[in-house]
Protein backbone atom coordinates (compact mmCIF):
# COMPACT_ATOMS: atom_id res chain seq x y z
CA UNK A 1 0.00 0.00 0.00
CA UNK A 2 1.35 3.24 -0.99
CA UNK A 3 1.23 5.65 2.16
CA UNK A 4 0.11 8.99 0.42
CA UNK A 5 -0.03 10.49 3.39
CA UNK A 6 3.63 10.26 4.21
CA UNK A 7 3.59 13.50 2.21
CA UNK A 8 1.77 15.51 4.42
CA UNK A 9 3.37 14.97 7.41
CA UNK A 10 4.88 18.14 8.91
CA UNK A 11 8.16 19.31 9.39
CA UNK A 12 10.24 17.14 11.84
CA UNK A 13 7.57 14.39 12.69
CA UNK A 14 9.46 10.93 12.35
CA UNK A 15 7.55 8.94 9.76
CA UNK A 16 8.61 5.57 12.15
CA UNK A 17 8.60 5.44 15.51
CA UNK A 18 11.40 3.29 17.69
CA UNK A 19 9.57 1.49 21.12
CA UNK A 20 12.82 -0.83 21.74
CA UNK A 21 14.76 1.17 23.69
CA UNK A 22 12.55 0.32 26.66
CA UNK A 23 11.86 -3.15 27.85
CA UNK A 24 8.62 -2.01 29.50
CA UNK A 25 6.47 1.05 30.77
CA UNK A 26 8.16 0.11 34.18
CA UNK A 27 11.19 0.65 32.39
CA UNK A 28 10.53 3.78 30.87
CA UNK A 29 9.24 4.93 34.16
CA UNK A 30 12.59 3.98 36.03
CA UNK A 31 14.71 5.91 33.58
CA UNK A 32 12.61 9.38 33.33
CA UNK A 33 12.09 9.97 37.17
CA UNK A 34 15.88 9.95 37.36
CA UNK A 35 16.83 12.26 34.47
CA UNK A 36 13.70 14.63 35.58
CA UNK A 37 14.20 13.99 38.94
CA UNK A 38 14.03 17.65 39.91
CA UNK A 39 11.19 18.50 37.47
CA UNK A 40 7.35 18.90 38.58
CA UNK A 41 5.55 15.88 37.35
CA UNK A 42 2.03 16.20 38.69
CA UNK A 43 -0.13 19.38 40.06
CA UNK A 44 -3.49 19.15 41.97
CA UNK A 45 -5.59 21.43 44.52
CA UNK A 46 -2.18 23.51 45.03
CA UNK A 47 0.10 20.58 45.38
CA UNK A 48 3.04 19.51 43.07
CA UNK A 49 5.05 16.30 43.30
CA UNK A 50 8.11 16.38 40.86
CA UNK A 51 9.44 13.33 39.41
CA UNK A 52 11.91 12.29 42.59
CA UNK A 53 8.71 12.43 44.90
CA UNK A 54 7.01 10.33 42.30
CA UNK A 55 9.85 7.78 42.08
CA UNK A 56 10.00 7.58 45.56
CA UNK A 57 6.01 7.12 46.50
CA UNK A 58 5.66 4.69 43.39
CA UNK A 59 8.43 2.58 44.40
CA UNK A 60 6.97 2.61 47.81
CA UNK A 61 3.36 1.53 46.20
CA UNK A 62 5.02 -0.96 43.89
CA UNK A 63 7.02 -2.73 46.87
CA UNK A 64 3.90 -2.94 49.20
CA UNK A 65 2.49 -4.61 46.05
CA UNK A 66 5.05 -7.13 46.13
CA UNK A 67 5.31 -7.37 49.92
CA UNK A 68 1.20 -9.00 49.65
CA UNK A 69 2.16 -11.04 47.13
CA UNK A 70 1.14 -9.10 43.66
CA UNK A 71 4.00 -9.05 41.08
CA UNK A 72 3.48 -9.74 38.04
CA UNK A 73 0.48 -10.37 36.01
CA UNK A 74 -1.47 -8.99 39.27
CA UNK A 75 -4.43 -7.26 38.23
CA UNK A 76 -4.99 -3.53 40.17
CA UNK A 77 -7.95 -1.80 40.07
CA UNK A 78 -7.93 1.75 40.12
CA UNK A 79 -11.38 3.42 40.91
CA UNK A 80 -10.34 7.41 41.26
CA UNK A 81 -11.18 10.66 39.72
CA UNK A 82 -7.96 12.85 39.02
CA UNK A 83 -5.66 13.07 42.15
CA UNK A 84 -2.40 12.43 43.08
CA UNK A 85 -2.61 9.06 44.39
CA UNK A 86 -4.01 7.93 40.62
CA UNK A 87 -0.05 8.49 39.04
CA UNK A 88 1.93 7.02 42.60
CA UNK A 89 -1.01 3.82 41.81
CA UNK A 90 -0.54 3.65 37.83
CA UNK A 91 2.96 3.70 38.01
CA UNK A 92 3.56 1.72 41.33
CA UNK A 93 1.36 -1.21 39.80
CA UNK A 94 3.27 -1.23 36.69
CA UNK A 95 6.79 -0.83 38.26
CA UNK A 96 5.82 -4.38 40.14
CA UNK A 97 4.77 -5.97 37.37
CA UNK A 98 1.26 -5.81 37.62
CA UNK A 99 -1.59 -5.02 35.58
CA UNK A 100 -3.92 -1.66 35.56
CA UNK A 101 -7.10 -2.28 34.88
CA UNK A 102 -9.05 1.03 35.17
CA UNK A 103 -12.41 1.81 36.65
CA UNK A 104 -14.56 4.76 36.04
CA UNK A 105 -15.48 5.87 39.50
CA UNK A 106 -18.99 7.04 38.62
CA UNK A 107 -19.52 2.80 37.79
CA UNK A 108 -23.15 1.09 39.63
CA UNK A 109 -22.33 -2.07 42.14
CA UNK A 110 -23.59 -4.03 38.54
CA UNK A 111 -21.17 -2.46 36.33
CA UNK A 112 -18.16 -2.35 39.03
CA UNK A 113 -18.90 -6.14 39.77
CA UNK A 114 -18.74 -7.22 36.20
CA UNK A 115 -15.19 -5.12 35.41
CA UNK A 116 -14.10 -6.88 39.17
CA UNK A 117 -15.01 -10.14 38.26
CA UNK A 118 -13.84 -10.31 34.15
CA UNK A 119 -10.49 -8.80 35.30
CA UNK A 120 -9.91 -11.04 38.37
CA UNK A 121 -8.64 -7.95 40.07
CA UNK A 122 -7.33 -8.72 43.40
CA UNK A 123 -6.22 -5.32 44.91
CA UNK A 124 -8.54 -1.94 44.27
CA UNK A 125 -7.67 1.58 44.89
CA UNK A 126 -10.52 3.79 45.41
CA UNK A 127 -11.34 7.06 46.49
CA UNK A 128 -13.39 7.49 49.86
CA UNK A 129 -16.48 8.98 47.94
CA UNK A 130 -17.07 5.59 46.21
CA UNK A 131 -16.71 2.87 48.72
CA UNK A 132 -20.05 2.52 49.12
CA UNK A 133 -20.50 1.07 45.62
CA UNK A 134 -17.53 -1.40 46.38
CA UNK A 135 -19.11 -1.99 49.48
CA UNK A 136 -22.40 -3.58 47.78
CA UNK A 137 -20.30 -5.72 45.32
CA UNK A 138 -17.40 -7.19 47.82
CA UNK A 139 -18.48 -10.15 49.05
CA UNK A 140 -18.79 -11.65 45.09
CA UNK A 141 -15.72 -10.27 43.94
CA UNK A 142 -12.19 -11.24 43.46
CA UNK A 143 -10.82 -8.65 45.15
CA UNK A 144 -8.92 -9.38 48.29
CA UNK A 145 -6.88 -6.08 49.31
CA UNK A 146 -8.77 -2.73 49.51
CA UNK A 147 -6.92 0.66 49.66
CA UNK A 148 -9.10 3.36 50.22
CA UNK A 149 -7.67 7.07 49.01
CA UNK A 150 -9.04 10.48 50.58
CA UNK A 151 -8.99 13.66 48.42
CA UNK A 152 -6.86 15.73 50.77
CA UNK A 153 -4.49 12.11 51.25
CA UNK A 154 -1.48 14.06 49.60
CA UNK A 155 -2.32 18.04 49.98
CA UNK A 156 0.09 18.60 53.53
CA UNK A 157 -2.04 20.76 55.72
CA UNK A 158 -4.59 21.74 53.24
CA UNK A 159 -5.33 18.30 52.71
CA UNK A 160 -7.00 17.77 56.27
CA UNK A 161 -8.82 20.79 55.66
CA UNK A 162 -9.97 19.50 52.06
CA UNK A 163 -11.07 15.72 53.74
CA UNK A 164 -13.03 17.71 56.64
CA UNK A 165 -14.98 19.67 53.92
CA UNK A 166 -16.26 16.95 51.90
CA UNK A 167 -16.99 14.90 54.39
CA UNK A 168 -18.69 17.18 57.21
CA UNK A 169 -19.95 20.17 54.75
CA UNK A 170 -20.71 18.77 51.33
CA UNK A 171 -21.38 15.42 53.15
CA UNK A 172 -19.67 14.00 49.55
CA UNK A 173 -18.28 11.05 51.68
CA UNK A 174 -20.82 8.39 52.32
CA UNK A 175 -21.01 5.90 55.32
CA UNK A 176 -19.20 2.80 54.33
CA UNK A 177 -17.91 -0.34 55.74
CA UNK A 178 -15.14 -2.35 54.19
CA UNK A 179 -13.53 -4.92 56.77
CA UNK A 180 -9.58 -5.35 56.21
CA UNK A 181 -9.19 -1.75 53.98
CA UNK A 182 -6.16 -0.11 54.42
CA UNK A 183 -5.83 3.56 54.00
CA UNK A 184 -4.04 5.13 51.18
CA UNK A 185 -1.29 6.74 53.26
CA UNK A 186 -0.92 3.76 56.29
CA UNK A 187 -0.12 2.06 53.24
CA UNK A 188 2.38 3.80 52.34
CA UNK A 189 3.92 4.46 55.79
CA UNK A 190 4.15 0.39 55.82
CA UNK A 191 5.74 0.69 52.80
CA UNK A 192 8.41 2.67 53.76
CA UNK A 193 11.27 0.04 54.68
CA UNK A 194 10.51 -2.55 52.22
CA UNK A 195 12.07 -2.55 48.74
CA UNK A 196 10.65 -2.96 45.23
CA UNK A 197 12.10 -6.17 43.92
CA UNK A 198 13.11 -6.15 39.73
CA UNK A 199 10.72 -7.91 37.11
CA UNK A 200 11.01 -9.57 34.19
CA UNK A 201 8.25 -7.63 31.87
CA UNK A 202 8.62 -7.59 28.15
CA UNK A 203 6.75 -6.30 25.50
CA UNK A 204 4.64 -9.43 25.09
CA UNK A 205 3.22 -8.92 28.72
CA UNK A 206 -0.12 -6.82 29.52
CA UNK A 207 0.38 -3.42 30.83
CA UNK A 208 -3.30 -2.67 30.84
CA UNK A 209 -6.59 -4.21 30.90
CA UNK A 210 -8.80 -1.42 29.38
CA UNK A 211 -12.33 -1.72 29.40
CA UNK A 212 -14.66 -0.80 26.50
CA UNK A 213 -17.99 -1.93 25.42
CA UNK A 214 -19.07 -3.90 22.27
CA UNK A 215 -21.96 -4.80 20.30
CA UNK A 216 -23.08 -6.83 22.11
CA UNK A 217 -23.26 -4.71 24.86
CA UNK A 218 -20.89 -6.40 27.22
CA UNK A 219 -17.72 -4.06 28.83
CA UNK A 220 -14.47 -6.22 28.12
CA UNK A 221 -11.28 -5.50 28.67
CA UNK A 222 -8.66 -4.53 25.68
CA UNK A 223 -5.23 -6.31 26.46
CA UNK A 224 -2.94 -3.04 25.76
CA UNK A 225 0.34 -4.78 25.70
CA UNK A 226 3.66 -2.90 26.93
CA UNK A 227 4.45 -2.98 23.59
CA UNK A 228 1.43 -1.51 22.42
CA UNK A 229 1.69 1.75 25.21
CA UNK A 230 5.50 2.39 24.82
CA UNK A 231 4.94 2.17 20.78
CA UNK A 232 1.46 4.74 21.12
CA UNK A 233 3.70 7.15 24.16
CA UNK A 234 6.67 7.47 20.88
CA UNK A 235 4.07 8.42 18.47
CA UNK A 236 2.60 11.15 20.36
CA UNK A 237 5.42 12.59 21.45
CA UNK A 238 6.96 11.86 17.66
CA UNK A 239 3.90 14.42 16.58
CA UNK A 240 3.27 16.52 19.25
CA UNK A 241 7.19 17.22 20.46
CA UNK A 242 7.49 19.45 17.77
CA UNK A 243 5.09 22.07 18.34
CA UNK A 244 6.58 23.07 22.05
CA UNK A 245 10.55 23.81 20.74
CA UNK A 246 12.83 24.03 23.86
CA UNK A 247 9.54 24.93 26.21
CA UNK A 248 9.36 22.39 28.61
CA UNK A 249 5.55 20.56 28.26
CA UNK A 250 2.57 21.90 31.27
CA UNK A 251 -0.73 19.91 29.80
CA UNK A 252 -3.78 20.49 31.36
CA UNK A 253 -5.47 17.24 31.91
CA UNK A 254 -9.56 17.67 32.45
CA UNK A 255 -10.06 14.25 31.13
CA UNK A 256 -9.97 11.00 33.49
CA UNK A 257 -6.51 9.44 33.65
CA UNK A 258 -9.01 6.24 34.00
CA UNK A 259 -10.01 7.21 30.00
CA UNK A 260 -7.46 6.18 27.52
CA UNK A 261 -6.87 9.06 25.66
CA UNK A 262 -5.93 11.41 28.37
CA UNK A 263 -4.15 8.19 30.19
CA UNK A 264 -1.31 8.11 27.16
CA UNK A 265 -1.52 11.61 25.33
CA UNK A 266 -1.34 13.48 28.90
CA UNK A 267 0.04 10.80 31.48
CA UNK A 268 2.13 8.69 29.80
CA UNK A 269 3.11 11.01 27.21
CA UNK A 270 4.53 13.69 30.06
CA UNK A 271 6.51 11.06 31.29
CA UNK A 272 8.31 10.37 28.33
CA UNK A 273 9.26 13.96 27.83
CA UNK A 274 9.19 15.10 31.27
CA UNK A 275 6.35 17.51 31.35
CA UNK A 276 4.09 18.36 34.39
CA UNK A 277 0.14 17.38 34.22
CA UNK A 278 -2.53 19.94 35.53
CA UNK A 279 -4.67 17.38 36.79
CA UNK A 280 -8.51 19.03 37.57
CA UNK A 281 -10.30 16.77 39.96
CA UNK A 282 -13.76 18.31 38.78
CA UNK A 283 -14.13 19.74 35.59
CA UNK A 284 -17.41 19.93 35.48
CA UNK A 285 -16.81 23.25 37.84
CA UNK A 286 -16.53 25.73 35.07
CA UNK A 287 -15.87 28.72 36.62
CA UNK A 288 -13.63 26.79 39.24
CA UNK A 289 -12.08 25.25 36.12
CA UNK A 290 -11.33 28.54 34.27
CA UNK A 291 -10.00 29.72 37.98
CA UNK A 292 -7.54 27.30 38.12
CA UNK A 293 -6.18 27.80 34.34
CA UNK A 294 -5.38 31.36 35.07
CA UNK A 295 -3.27 29.97 38.01
CA UNK A 296 -0.41 28.17 35.03
CA UNK A 297 1.25 29.30 32.32
CA UNK A 298 0.30 25.87 30.55
CA UNK A 299 1.23 24.88 26.78
CA UNK A 300 -0.76 22.04 26.03
CA UNK A 301 -4.25 21.35 26.51
CA UNK A 302 -6.81 18.23 25.36
CA UNK A 303 -10.21 17.79 25.92
CA UNK A 304 -13.47 17.07 24.01
CA UNK A 305 -15.54 19.49 21.78
CA UNK A 306 -18.38 19.33 24.77
CA UNK A 307 -15.33 20.72 27.10
CA UNK A 308 -13.83 23.63 24.87
CA UNK A 309 -17.74 24.65 24.30
CA UNK A 310 -18.43 25.05 27.78
CA UNK A 311 -14.92 27.26 28.11
CA UNK A 312 -16.32 29.56 24.98
CA UNK A 313 -19.36 30.39 27.02
CA UNK A 314 -17.66 31.25 29.72
CA UNK A 315 -17.01 35.38 29.81
CA UNK A 316 -13.68 34.49 32.65
CA UNK A 317 -12.17 32.03 29.83
CA UNK A 318 -12.52 34.49 26.94
CA UNK A 319 -10.10 36.89 29.62
CA UNK A 320 -7.52 34.81 29.86
CA UNK A 321 -3.71 34.85 28.61
CA UNK A 322 -3.24 32.71 25.77
CA UNK A 323 0.35 33.32 24.64
CA UNK A 324 1.61 30.46 26.34
CA UNK A 325 -0.85 28.12 24.50
CA UNK A 326 1.04 26.24 21.89
CA UNK A 327 -1.31 22.16 21.15
CA UNK A 328 -5.21 21.79 22.15
CA UNK A 329 -6.11 18.67 20.71
CA UNK A 330 -9.31 17.46 20.91
CA UNK A 331 -10.39 14.01 20.69
CA UNK A 332 -12.93 11.48 22.24
CA UNK A 333 -15.73 12.39 20.06
CA UNK A 334 -16.24 14.82 16.85
CA UNK A 335 -14.95 18.09 17.37
CA UNK A 336 -17.98 20.25 15.86
CA UNK A 337 -16.52 23.29 13.49
CA UNK A 338 -18.72 25.85 15.09
CA UNK A 339 -16.35 25.29 18.19
CA UNK A 340 -13.23 24.94 16.77
CA UNK A 341 -13.59 28.01 14.57
CA UNK A 342 -14.59 29.92 18.01
CA UNK A 343 -11.57 28.89 19.64
CA UNK A 344 -9.51 29.85 16.72
CA UNK A 345 -11.10 33.05 17.17
CA UNK A 346 -10.67 33.16 21.05
CA UNK A 347 -7.43 31.66 21.62
CA UNK A 348 -5.77 32.02 18.23
CA UNK A 349 -4.87 28.80 18.07
CA UNK A 350 -6.16 25.49 16.08
CA UNK A 351 -8.01 22.94 18.01
CA UNK A 352 -6.72 19.71 16.61
CA UNK A 353 -8.90 16.90 16.36
CA UNK A 354 -7.35 12.97 16.58
CA UNK A 355 -9.18 10.19 16.49
CA UNK A 356 -8.39 6.63 18.14
CA UNK A 357 -10.13 3.83 20.25
CA UNK A 358 -9.46 2.18 23.27
CA UNK A 359 -8.06 -1.12 21.04
CA UNK A 360 -5.45 1.54 19.63
CA UNK A 361 -3.90 2.84 22.89
CA UNK A 362 -5.82 5.15 21.79
CA UNK A 363 -3.81 7.54 19.09
CA UNK A 364 -4.44 6.32 15.48
CA UNK A 365 -4.89 9.14 13.48
CA UNK A 366 -3.86 13.25 14.43
CA UNK A 367 -3.97 16.56 12.04
CA UNK A 368 -0.77 18.07 12.20
CA UNK A 369 0.42 21.10 14.15
CA UNK A 370 0.76 22.98 11.29
CA UNK A 371 -2.99 23.25 10.86
CA UNK A 372 -4.15 26.77 10.43
CA UNK A 373 -7.93 25.90 10.18
CA UNK A 374 -10.29 23.08 10.82
CA UNK A 375 -10.83 20.92 8.17
CA UNK A 376 -13.30 18.28 9.07
CA UNK A 377 -10.95 15.31 9.20
CA UNK A 378 -9.62 13.09 12.05
CA UNK A 379 -6.41 13.63 10.37
CA UNK A 380 -3.14 11.50 9.28
CA UNK A 381 -2.46 7.93 10.53
CA UNK A 382 0.14 8.56 13.02
CA UNK A 383 3.61 7.52 12.57
CA UNK A 384 3.90 3.56 11.96
CA UNK A 385 0.62 3.27 11.65
CA UNK A 386 -1.35 2.04 8.55
CA UNK A 387 -4.58 3.16 7.73
CA UNK A 388 -6.72 0.88 5.02
CA UNK A 389 -10.72 1.86 3.86
CA UNK A 390 -11.65 -1.56 3.09
CA UNK A 391 -15.62 -2.50 2.19
CA UNK A 392 -17.40 -5.77 3.36
CA UNK A 393 -15.54 -8.13 1.19
CA UNK A 394 -12.40 -6.99 3.66
CA UNK A 395 -10.71 -5.93 0.39
CA UNK A 396 -9.25 -2.25 -0.23
CA UNK A 397 -11.51 0.29 -1.85
CA UNK A 398 -10.00 3.03 -4.30
CA UNK A 399 -8.61 6.34 -2.57
CA UNK A 400 -11.73 8.32 -1.96
CA UNK A 401 -14.66 6.03 -1.62
CA UNK A 402 -15.56 5.22 1.70
CA UNK A 403 -15.70 2.16 3.28
CA UNK A 404 -14.88 0.74 7.28
CA UNK A 405 -11.27 2.03 8.55
CA UNK A 406 -8.97 -0.26 9.56
CA UNK A 407 -5.98 0.15 11.51
CA UNK A 408 -2.55 -1.46 11.54
CA UNK A 409 0.54 -0.84 13.68
CA UNK A 410 2.23 -1.33 17.07
CA UNK A 411 0.05 0.27 18.99
CA UNK A 412 -3.40 -2.64 18.11
CA UNK A 413 -4.29 -4.22 20.61
CA UNK A 414 -3.39 -8.15 21.48
CA UNK A 415 -7.40 -8.68 21.90
CA UNK A 416 -9.93 -8.86 24.32
CA UNK A 417 -8.82 -10.46 27.61
CA UNK A 418 -10.72 -14.21 27.60
CA UNK A 419 -12.69 -13.38 24.78
CA UNK A 420 -10.96 -15.35 21.70
CA UNK A 421 -14.55 -14.69 19.60
CA UNK A 422 -14.84 -11.63 19.98
CA UNK A 423 -11.80 -10.78 19.21
CA UNK A 424 -11.59 -12.63 16.05
CA UNK A 425 -14.49 -10.32 14.99
CA UNK A 426 -12.52 -7.27 14.71
CA UNK A 427 -8.71 -8.08 14.66
CA UNK A 428 -8.20 -9.53 10.63
CA UNK A 429 -5.30 -12.09 10.15
CA UNK A 430 -3.19 -9.76 8.42
CA UNK A 431 -3.07 -7.54 11.89
CA UNK A 432 -5.80 -4.94 10.76
CA UNK A 433 -8.41 -3.62 13.77
CA UNK A 434 -11.76 -3.08 12.02
CA UNK A 435 -12.90 0.02 13.70
CA UNK A 436 -16.83 0.01 12.73
CA UNK A 437 -16.22 3.42 11.78
CA UNK A 438 -16.88 4.52 8.08
CA UNK A 439 -14.41 7.43 6.50
CA UNK A 440 -12.68 8.36 3.31
CA UNK A 441 -9.52 9.32 2.52
CA UNK A 442 -8.47 11.84 0.36
CA UNK A 443 -5.52 12.16 -1.80
CA UNK A 444 -3.26 13.89 0.42
CA UNK A 445 -3.75 11.13 3.02
CA UNK A 446 -6.40 13.32 5.24
CA UNK A 447 -9.01 10.77 6.86
CA UNK A 448 -12.89 11.83 7.64
CA UNK A 449 -15.28 9.84 9.36
CA UNK A 450 -18.47 9.89 7.70
CA UNK A 451 -20.50 7.29 9.07
CA UNK A 452 -20.41 4.76 11.96
CA UNK A 453 -21.14 1.15 11.27
CA UNK A 454 -21.95 -0.08 14.79
CA UNK A 455 -24.49 1.08 16.52
CA UNK A 456 -22.33 2.57 19.31
CA UNK A 457 -23.16 6.05 21.15
CA UNK A 458 -20.72 8.41 21.35
CA UNK A 459 -21.80 10.72 24.73
CA UNK A 460 -18.88 12.91 25.18
CA UNK A 461 -16.16 11.10 24.20
CA UNK A 462 -17.57 8.09 26.13
CA UNK A 463 -18.83 4.85 24.08
CA UNK A 464 -22.20 3.89 24.88
CA UNK A 465 -23.74 0.46 23.46
CA UNK A 466 -27.65 0.21 22.94
CA UNK A 467 -27.80 -4.09 24.30
CA UNK A 468 -26.40 -2.80 27.45
CA UNK A 469 -28.93 -0.23 27.82
CA UNK A 470 -31.58 -2.06 26.53
CA UNK A 471 -30.80 -5.02 28.57
CA UNK A 472 -30.95 -2.90 31.80
CA UNK A 473 -34.70 -1.37 30.45
CA UNK A 474 -35.82 -4.95 29.74
CA UNK A 475 -35.54 -6.01 33.54
CA UNK A 476 -37.96 -3.69 34.55
CA UNK A 477 -41.64 -6.24 34.50
CA UNK A 478 -43.49 -3.30 32.20
CA UNK A 479 -41.69 -3.54 29.67
CA UNK A 480 -42.50 -5.83 26.44
CA UNK A 481 -40.04 -4.42 24.12
CA UNK A 482 -37.28 -1.49 23.92
CA UNK A 483 -34.54 -0.55 21.56
CA UNK A 484 -31.98 2.17 22.27
CA UNK A 485 -30.16 4.95 19.90
CA UNK A 486 -28.33 7.80 20.16
CA UNK A 487 -30.03 11.28 18.86
CA UNK A 488 -27.87 14.63 18.86
CA UNK A 489 -27.28 16.96 21.42
CA UNK A 490 -25.87 19.63 21.41
CA UNK A 491 -24.09 19.72 24.86
CA UNK A 492 -22.51 15.94 24.54
CA UNK A 493 -22.95 14.84 20.64
CA UNK A 494 -25.04 12.25 21.58
CA UNK A 495 -27.20 11.08 24.23
CA UNK A 496 -29.40 7.49 24.15
CA UNK A 497 -32.89 7.58 23.65
CA UNK A 498 -34.93 4.53 24.43
CA UNK A 499 -38.29 3.51 22.25
CA UNK A 500 -40.26 1.56 24.96
CA UNK A 501 -43.34 -0.78 24.02
CA UNK A 502 -45.71 -0.99 27.01
CA UNK A 503 -46.55 -4.38 28.97
CA UNK A 504 -47.68 -2.79 32.10
CA UNK A 505 -50.28 0.14 30.49
CA UNK A 506 -49.09 2.30 34.08
CA UNK A 507 -45.66 2.36 33.02
CA UNK A 508 -44.07 6.13 32.91
CA UNK A 509 -41.39 7.66 31.90
CA UNK A 510 -40.14 8.53 35.34
CA UNK A 511 -40.19 4.91 36.63
CA UNK A 512 -37.94 4.18 33.48
CA UNK A 513 -35.79 6.94 34.10
CA UNK A 514 -35.41 6.24 37.86
CA UNK A 515 -34.43 2.80 36.89
CA UNK A 516 -31.81 3.07 34.71
CA UNK A 517 -30.74 5.70 36.95
CA UNK A 518 -30.05 2.61 39.74
CA UNK A 519 -28.43 0.22 37.28
CA UNK A 520 -26.15 2.90 34.75
CA UNK A 521 -23.30 5.23 35.05
CA UNK A 522 -24.45 9.13 34.14
CA UNK A 523 -23.16 9.08 30.28
CA UNK A 524 -25.12 5.86 29.58
CA UNK A 525 -28.77 7.08 31.00
CA UNK A 526 -31.44 7.51 28.81
CA UNK A 527 -32.38 11.15 28.32
CA UNK A 528 -35.40 11.08 26.30
CA UNK A 529 -38.47 8.09 26.49
CA UNK A 530 -40.64 7.43 23.82
CA UNK A 531 -43.99 4.52 24.25
CA UNK A 532 -44.99 3.20 20.94
CA UNK A 533 -47.21 0.66 19.71
CA UNK A 534 -44.59 -1.75 18.23
CA UNK A 535 -41.04 -1.37 17.12
CA UNK A 536 -39.61 -1.80 13.60
CA UNK A 537 -38.58 -5.18 12.92
CA UNK A 538 -36.54 -7.34 10.13
CA UNK A 539 -38.70 -10.18 8.93
CA UNK A 540 -36.83 -12.78 11.75
CA UNK A 541 -37.97 -10.30 14.34
CA UNK A 542 -34.87 -8.06 15.28
CA UNK A 543 -35.53 -4.48 16.08
CA UNK A 544 -34.45 -2.30 13.14
CA UNK A 545 -32.37 0.82 15.00
CA UNK A 546 -31.26 1.87 12.17
CA UNK A 547 -35.07 2.81 11.22
CA UNK A 548 -35.56 4.02 14.07
CA UNK A 549 -32.42 6.36 13.79
CA UNK A 550 -34.12 7.72 10.21
CA UNK A 551 -37.25 8.32 11.50
CA UNK A 552 -35.45 10.76 14.20
CA UNK A 553 -33.73 12.27 11.43
CA UNK A 554 -36.98 12.63 9.64
CA UNK A 555 -38.96 14.18 12.58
Amino acid sequence: MEKIWLKSYPPGVAVEIDYKQYKSVGDLVDTKVVEFSDRPAFHCMGRTISFGELDRLSRAFGAWLQSKGYGKGARVALMMPNCLQYPVALYGTLRAGGIVVNVNPLYTPRELEHQLKDSGAEVIVILENFATTLEEVLPSAPVKHVIVASLGDMLGVKGMVVNFVLRNVKKMVPAFELPGAIRFNDMLSEAAGLQLKPVDVGHEDIAFLQYTGGTTGVSKGAMLLHRNILANIEQAAAWLAPGLGNERAVIITALPLYHIFSLTVNCLNMMKIGGLNVLITNPRDIPAFVKELGKHQYNMITGVNTLFNAFLNNEEFRRLDFSHLRICVGGGMAVQKAVADKWKEITGKTLLEGYGLTETSPCATMNPLTLEAYNGSIGLPMPSTVIAIRDDDKKDVKQGESGEICIAGPQVMKGYWQRPEETAQVLGPDGYLYTGDVGVMDEKGFVRIVDRKKDMILVSGFNVYPNEIEQVVAMMPGVLEVAAIGVPDERSGEVPKVFIVKKDPSLTEAQVLAHCKEQLTGYKQPKHVEFRADLPKTNVGKILRRALRDGEKAA
